[in-house]
């Protein structure tokens, strides 16, 4: 999978789509079988999102399901969520087993990544204590405020500009049980505004106890993210780093190598970089040997050269 894509699973569950308004829900799955995909009309007015949901919680045992993935809702590039997280609130109830929940699972021909609205997604942690996974895409006014939840185990932001104040809300958020943590930094001309030192809570890892996979990717500023990790005590607790589909150059990686050592590590994600050959024999020499499997895949990487030798290089997601 790669961003942009619907989720293909969710809490190792085959994603599986709820039938639309009109179409027969004979035959589903059992309610604990699968993560089950809610969605709505992107561009019409047939169903709400929230009249889907109830035709859901009709048709399924609400209180097996373990995953739940919201898609599509009304409007997504100009309308947050607010109304699909209301409605989730309400009915946390009657789902008991609830262990996962992704907001936003919208491919770029329903909604680009950086046109989805977002709000404020940390009420629906409080509200489901017990979650174990929890995702969310789309940048667009996503907000997260500080908390405690000593459940979670994996936390996910997919998107083309991660605000810094998110960051800092996850930096300042106690997760005892997280171990892994994904944050896609992004871009500033989509949002993405956060610097280097407002990650010095994540990579300090006081509250992130149990972090063994961290990635902080699809960042423009890949090279201080790269020259902070360097030196970061959450890294001696990893089992994997990715830092892949950004704008990293051989300044980043050499400071990533000039730093405490990496050879503790399962893997080391780089894919879609801006490396150069030498640069990448040297990653290859000093953790291949110790068995750290390295991901140098270029993965399109490109980059634009102006007539007066500016050079424009790219993330792997931005739009």
């Amino acid at each position: 999978m790669t961003i942009g894509d619907h989720l293909h699973e969710l809490y190792g569950l085959p994603a599986h789509t709820f039938p639309d308004s009109g179409e027969s829900t004979d035959g589903l799955p059992e309610a604990e079988a699968v993560a089950w995909r809610v969605s709505s009309d992107m561009y019409g007015e047939e169903e709400s999102w929230t009249d889907a949901f109830a035709r859901f919680q009709a048709a399924v045992d609400s209180t097996r399901v373990r995953a739940l993935i919201v898609g599509a809702w009304l409007d997504a590039y100009e309308t947050d969520p607010s109304d699909v997280i209301e409605a989730l609130l309400a009915a946390r109830d009657r789902f008991p087993a609830l262990r996962a929940l992704f907001l936003g699972d919208m491919e770029s021909e329903e909604c680009e990544i950086s046109w989805i609205n977002q709000t404020d997604v940390a009420p629906l942690l409080t509200g489901f204590p017990a979650l174990e996974e929890f995702g969310v895409r789309g940048g667009t006014d996503l907000g997260f405020t500080a908390l405690t939840h000593t459940s979670l185990r994996r936390l996910s932001m997919e998107t083309g500009g991660l605000p810094a104040a998110v960051v800092r809300g996850v930096g300042a958020s106690d997760l005892p049980a997280l171990e892994h943590l994904d944050l896609c930094l992004g871009t500033p001309d989509y949002g993405g505004d956060s610097e280097a030192a407002d990650l010095e809570p994540i990579l300090f890892g006081a509250r992130l106890p149990s972090l063994r996979h961290l990635s902080l990717r699809n960042s423009e500023m890949q090279d201080a993210v790269a020259a902070a990790v360097a030196a970061a005590p959450v890294v001696a607790r990893l089992e994997v780093l990715d830092l892949s589909m950004g704008v990293l150059t051989d300044d980043g990686a050499a400071a990533l190598l000039a730093g405490q050592p990496l050879t503790h590590l399962k893997r080391l994600d780089l894919h879609h970089h801006y490396l150069t050959e030498p640069l990448m024999d040297r990653i290859r020499q000093t953790l291949e040997p110790a068995g750290v499997e390295v991901d140098l895949d270029r993965d399109c990487a490109a980059e634009d050269v102006e007539s007066d030798g500016t050079v424009w290089r790219y993330v792997a997601v931005g739009e």
